[in-house]
């Protein structure tokens, strides 16, 4: 037994040396900054590149460099010019990609932004962006991305806003790096952020997998100002001016909490380790939002703060879906077509279940599964009737999870399970 965990430590070492040298023959300690400008409606999208910047230094994994964990709603990759082998790849989704399946993307073109981080490579790739809508349609846009470009901005040497660790697990380009950003806290406000900051930290990492893998985490908080206390609240006609100009009423729904200003988000992390953003909303009105590998928003002063956080990172960290859903009909049940599996690893319409948790659920147990007393309290793997906003036809793991319910006390052992292959696929 001891030589073969000497063996399997031997082989995760060799691993991770191969994995660094793949690293070092590709890519440079830089990060590109690449903004996108997405655009249509239900029936077409495009996508435009608006602006290539450099900042020093890469933050992002090192490891895993050609895979992504989670399929999203789009995905880039980088490609050798010469080679076309990929070198680098993510994936993501937006709020455009969720805007077009509203009834108001039926009547009218709208525009996105969006921002993604990539390693500067060494030698000249292609890069390719696909996004794909709710029923796996995709639009494309590809570049050549030459490193030597003389038009591609240089951030280095921008001051970054004061900043500090509100948990440091370890060297950041180790480690995930988690940057909090201070939303509609005014200058004065400042020590009260803190405050907010350091519990979000300890509530994320105090639930699992987040707290065995605490020492592969850095939260740090962004001291970024508003003139204006609070958020903006259209349906009150209240609008302020805030870091990130964030809003309710997004897609017309009361509490969902978004900003469009995408590229004002990463402004304000410049020359700061960052791999996920979580915007904070000095706001006790209920609400936010989360888009994976884009952002968390939430209010930092309801009572539910605490749980909602970790609801809202579990969609921007870890791709899952929600799993609560309306007796009537909601703006944004139509995001899951019913003839398609979702790319959420939490949710199934049992189109291809065996990609999701077939795995996970004991001999026995029927398909679909009712819900027993005994199964909520045992948080029981299952087929659960109801997610995905919808009460018909998407499944959820158990009847009780902290991506349905705020008084969950955990996630559920499919949602563990997934935010684990996330951070495995970051940092081993």
């Amino acid at each position: 037994m001891r030589r073969l965990l000497t063996l399997i430590v031997a082989l995760l070492a060799a691993t991770s040396i191969l994995s660094a040298q793949q690293f070092d023959a590709n890519f440079s300690d830089s990060t590109l900054r690449l903004d996108y400008t997405f655009m249509g409606n239900a029936s077409e999208q495009y996508i435009a590149l608006r602006d290539i910047t450099e900042t020093e230094g890469w933050w992002g994994r090192r490891v895993n460099l050609g895979s992504v964990p989670l399929k999203g709603n789009g995905d880039l990759t980088l490609s050798d010019s010469e080679t076309g082998e990929v070198i680098y790849k993510t994936s993501f989704s937006s709020l455009f990609q969720e805007w077009i399946t509203t009834p108001e993307a039926s009547s009218i073109t709208r525009s996105f932004e969006f921002t993604i981080l990539v390693p500067k490579p060494q030698r000249e790739t292609v890069a390719t962006l696909v996004l794909r809508d709710n029923v796996g349609k995709e639009s494309v846009h590809t570049f050549k991305l030459n490193p030597t470009d003389v038009l591609i901005g240089d951030r280095s040497s921008h001051e970054p806003l004061p900043h500090t660790y509100v948990h440091r697990g370890g060297d950041p380009k180790e480690c995930i790096d988690v940057v909090i950003l201070a939303e509609g806290y005014t200058a004065d406000e400042m020590e009260i952020f803190m405050e907010d900051a350091k519990i979000t930290a300890t509530e994320i990492l105090s639930y699992e997998p987040f707290k065995s893998y605490s020492a592969k985490f850095n939260f740090i908080a962004v001291m970024s100002p508003s003139r204006d206390s609070n958020v903006s609240v259209p349906q009150d006609e209240a609008w302020r001016s805030t870091a990130v100009g964030s809003n309710f009423m997004t897609f017309y729904m009361d509490r969902y909490l978004t900003s469009s200003n995408v590229y004002d988000m990463y402004d304000l992390a410049t020359n700061i380790p960052c791999e996920h953003l979580i915007i904070l909303a000095n706001t006790d009105t209920y609400g936010g939002g989360g888009i994976y590998n884009s952002y968390t928003l939430t209010t930092a002063h309801h009572p539910s703060f605490r749980p909602v956080v970790v609801h809202e990172f579990g969609h921007s960290f870890g791709g899952l879906g929600d799993e609560y859903f309306y007796a009537t009909t909601d703006n944004n049940d139509e995001m899951h077509s019913l003839k398609h599996e979702p790319w959420e690893p939490n949710i199934t319409t049992l189109v291809d279940f065996d990609s999701k948790w077939a795995d996970m659920v004991e001999e026995g147990v029927e398909i679909p599964t009712a819900v027993t007393s005994e199964r909520t309290k045992n948080y029981t793997v299952g087929v659960y009737e109801g997610g995905g906003y919808r009460s018909k036809g998407i499944y959820r793991p158990t009847d009780v999870c902290r991506m349905r319910n705020n008084t969950a006390e955990r996630f559920c052992p499919v949602c563990e399970r997934a935010i684990e292959r996330v951070i495995k696929h970051q940092v081993e």
